[in-house]
């Protein structure tokens, strides 16, 4: 292959106006802060697959099991949805096979847990929530690496796609089995503990995406900027807004209720930009990673902005009426409490003899001797 015995070169040939986000491969050819990056990645992954791990309860699993509603729900907005729209994006903005493999594998990723704290703030179904994060996570396994094997096919006479650590991948993956069963273990033995470490796995994802800007950015230095076309920043904008609306549509057609489109739909935005980053640090070589390792962090800086805004929207104006929603089904249940109270009066009157008919009766001999 001749192609292949140059892929630096292929790879960083493009400027920041051909849609290419190689630039900057030489910033990350430093050892050591690449050996550090890579730790930091690793960490931050095995932090969050225990705190997902934590959130999943055995009971939620059989009742999913039994109705896969949820599992369903994973399996066409992760794997179906997301993939194909990150296709779709890298052919209309003619990204290289460098940006289009960041972009691909991003919507190739399960579902984050940064829906679970979004779900619970725009008052939606969290069991749904969770379960469809630890099913994506698992179907991950196996379809994240179909997925991308079937879509990086456009590209597939590029060095970079011909080079593809497909294994690799599928290695990272199976290593967050042994976190999540962890986690599953915690929250089976030691509930409390689990709670606490759920809430410590979100503010990991805040402090680490934090501290890989930083890093990335004393890296690239002021270039960093100018590495990064417009057209990465573009999708990185309508990627996750564009599944929020997917995933909002694909649970209107399974006629759910709101509160579970609210949880479909933040569910299927959220990617777990985690694994994205640990994938493209532990698996392709520093010298071709370049400004490509920025477009998770760019997915995960837009996606938090474009959920904000959501749950502020439904603060604002779609609160009223689930309030209205939940105090008529308390209504509808004070109702029928009130009859069924007036049907066991009614059944217990049958029959008997009150205090006041009681007395009625002795009252009645007394007149008549009188």
């Amino acid at each position: 292959m001749d192609g292949s015995a140059q892929p630096p070169t292929a790879a960083g040939a493009g400027g920041p106006d051909d849609g290419s986000l190689a630039g900057g491969g030489e910033a990350f050819g430093d050892r050591s802060l690449s050996q550090g990056l890579s730790v930091l990645v690793g960490l931050a992954l095995c932090v969050t697959m225990l705190g997902l791990g934590c959130a999943v309860e055995l009971g939620q699993l059989g009742q999913q099991l039994r109705r896969p509603v949820g599992l369903l729900l994973a399996l066409l907005g992760q794997f179906v949805a997301m993939p194909l729209l990150a296709f779709l994006l890298a052919l209309i903005f003619a990204l290289d096979e460098v940006a289009a493999v960041a972009v691909l594998l991003c919507g190739c990723c399960p579902g984050g847990n940064l829906s679970n704290l979004m779900s619970v703030l725009v008052d939606g179904d969290m069991n749904l929530s969770i379960i469809m994060t630890a099913s994506s996570t698992l179907l991950a396994l196996f379809l994240m690496p179909l997925c991308l094997w079937v879509y990086s096919r456009h590209w597939i006479n590029t060095a970079l796609v011909q080079l593809l650590p497909l294994g690799a991948v599928s290695l990272t993956l199976g290593s967050t089995l042994l976190p999540i069963g962890l986690g599953v273990l915690i929250r089976y033995r030691h509930p409390r503990a689990a709670d606490l470490l759920v809430k410590i796995s979100l503010w990991s994802l805040l402090v680490t995406l934090v501290i890989l800007f930083i890093l990335t950015g004393t890296m690239l230095g002021p270039d960093l900027m100018a590495h990064i076309p417009a057209s990465v920043y573009t999708i990185a904008v309508l990627m996750p807004l564009a599944g929020y609306a997917l995933g909002y549509g694909l649970a209107t057609v399974f006629k759910m209720p709101p509160h579970c489109r609210r949880t479909v739909s933040l569910e299927t935005g959220c990617q777990n930009v985690q694994l994205c980053t640990a994938i493209l640090k532990l698996t392709f070589p520093p010298e071709l990673i370049g400004s490509m390792y920025m477009f998770p962090l760019l997915y995960a800086l837009f996606q938090s902005a474009e959920a904000g805004l959501f749950v502020l929207v439904y603060k604002m104006y779609g609160r009223d009426s689930y309030k209205q929603d939940t105090l008529g089904e308390e209504e509808d249940t004070d109702i029928s409490y009130k009859k069924l109270k007036e049907e066991e009066l009614t059944d217990t009157s049958y029959g008997t003899v009150t205090t006041e008919e009681h007395s009625s009766v002795q009252m009645e001999p007394v007149q008549t001797a009188l």
